[in-house]
């Protein structure tokens, strides 16, 4: 998961595990308590990914590894209209 404050709020995106590909979908945020709520379902429980998540936040950009069930990845592979 990528994101990044820009206006209109935090914008995020998600990468196939190759780090390249794209996946579809696109969330945009108002404040970066949903990306930690995200980070805490998902994310990795170790510290420095914590650290990391938070240093990200702090500098208004940042990523993250998700750990997603299946049914999780193929919401973020489903192209909206």
């Amino acid at each position: 998961m990528n994101f990044m404050v820009r206006p209109g709020g935090w914008h995020i995106s998600f990468l196939e595990k190759d780090c390249r590909t794209v996946l579809p979908l696109k969330l945009t945020f108002a404040k970066e308590d949903k990306i930690r709520a995200m980070h805490d379902q998902c994310g990795l429980p170790l510290l420095e990914d914590k650290q990391a998540l938070e240093h990200g936040l702090s500098t208004g950009r940042g990523s993250c590894w998700l750990s997603l069930t299946d049914e999780q990845y193929q919401a973020l592979n489903v192209k909206r209209r």
